[in-house]
């Protein structure tokens, strides 16, 4: 029986396969998938896709383009996150409908991932996707990175081997999002496009009070990735409160 006002997501077991450019880009950039993994994403993006009628999940809506820059553009993160350990901690901020961290759960199963969004029907889809795909490495969470980065008894704040997001905020404020989960010796990862640079020197001041340093900026087919590492403890008096950071970046 479902409760009153539980959003129902389409499920009717559909696969889309990948894409002619998907395989180039892929094979360029030295990925290589097993067979159920492909039909792994091939199902995850037609539930996305799918559920797009339902939640505002993505505004990408024809399946080539998804290929390239839902799918592959998650993927190219996958050579960055090689040194996170077996069984490592990896979170994805603001996932919205699951991007980028589902394609990395369904490629990477010796890791375990973590989808945060503040949006509860989001949250809902992924979950959603999860249960059709049986990951077991995956887990949604509903929440705002500033809350949970804040509090230091809750398993998250220092507790991730790498954080990753994508098209969620100028680097300056996610940078002030993402530090305080990451662990010492891990890395923030953020999906970035032409920008990229632009942000970075914005967020100079920023990152020195975060103690974040900028390993640097990969090139990818479909953008650049911005490689923070952290070496030391970020300032207990970061993550601040949302109404804090609206007024603008750390001065």
């Amino acid at each position: 029986m479902r409760s009153r006002g539980e959003i129902v997501f389409p499920s009717d077991g559909s696969v889309l396969t990948p894409t002619g450019r998907f395989h180039q880009l892929a094979g360029d950039y030295g990925l290589e998938f097993e067979p159920e993994e492909l039909k792994q994403l091939g199902r995850y993006l037609a539930l996305l896709l799918a559920g797009n009628a339902v939640v505002n999940l993505t505004a990408v809506r024809q399946v080539e383009a998804a290929w390239e820059t839902l799918i592959f553009d998650a993927l190219t993160l996958i050579p960055l996150l090689t040194e996170v350990p077996e069984g490592g901690r990896v979170i994805d901020v603001g996932t919205g409908g699951g991007l980028p961290g589902l394609p990395l759960a369904i490629t990477m199963p010796h890791l375990r991932f973590t989808l945060l969004d503040a949006t509860g029907k989001k949250i809902a889809f992924v979950r959603h996707v999860i249960g059709e795909l049986e990951l077991g490495n995956a887990q949604a969470l509903q929440g705002r990175a500033e809350v949970i980065g804040a509090d230091r008894g809750g398993g998250h704040r220092d507790g991730y081997d790498a954080v990753v997001s994508r098209a969620v905020a100028r680097t300056s404020l996610l940078a002030e999002l993402t530090m305080p989960l990451c662990k010492i010796g891990g890395v923030v990862l953020m999906v970035k496009g032409e920008r990229a640079q632009e942000e970075l020197d914005e967020a100079r001041q920023t990152l020195h009070a975060l103690h974040a340093f900028h390993a640097g900026t990969a090139e990818t087919p479909t953008g650049r990735v911005i490689v923070l590492e952290k070496h030391r403890a970020t300032p207990g008096k970061y993550p601040r409160s949302s109404a804090e950071m609206k007024r603008g970046p750390i001065a």
